[in-house]
């Protein structure tokens, strides 16, 4: 047991990035990801907002684009702000090696896009599929529907953006 803590403690922390894409109403664009083989979680804590890892020699903003597209299949945004903080999660022990393979977790830099597209640009098999199902939802409420070791990262993100996304809010 002892050595299995030491692998999973000498694993780094993955270098990535979160989208909070906003329509003109305040809502935010949300996934239901898909599960691997052999990965569970509670059934309705599967949404999540765009993110990923950032690849070597890309800059988080480049990244940031890049993984909206390959997760939602549009382009359509403009960057309205950039968290000054990188937040973190890190994996239950029970989940190393079956998700993040190689990492215990994510520092990420999130930035908030305004979405200016049609929600028919949408197309969740544009890349590797990530989500099989999308909806716009308040933010607020997003803590209680992602998985369970991302929530303290979700509160942090209502407390920074709520703010931010009612300055932006057109409705």
């Amino acid at each position: 047991m002892k050595s299995q803590n030491h692998e999973i403690n000498n694993l780094k922390i993955r270098k990535a990035v979160g989208i909070i894409l906003i329509r003109k109403d305040g809502f935010v664009w949300t996934g239901k990801r898909k599960l691997g083989p052999g990965v569970r979680f509670g059934e309705k804590k599967l949404w999540q907002m765009p993110q990923g890892g950032i690849d070597n020699g890309e800059k988080p903003i480049e990244a940031a684009f890049r993984e909206l597209e390959e997760e939602t299949g549009s382009k359509s945004a403009k960057l309205l702000f950039e968290s000054e903080d990188w937040l973190e999660y890190k994996l239950p022990n029970e989940l190393i090696g079956k998700v993040l393979k190689g990492f215990r977790g994510q520092k990420q830099k999130w930035f908030l896009m305004e979405f200016n597209g049609s929600d028919e640009e949408f197309n969740l098999d544009n890349h590797t599929p990530e989500f099989d199902e999308w909806c716009w939802r308040d933010l607020k409420t997003m803590p209680n529907l992602v998985v369970d070791f991302k929530k303290p990262l979700y509160e942090k993100l209502v407390e920074i953006f709520l703010e931010k996304i009612e300055e932006y809010k057109i409705s």
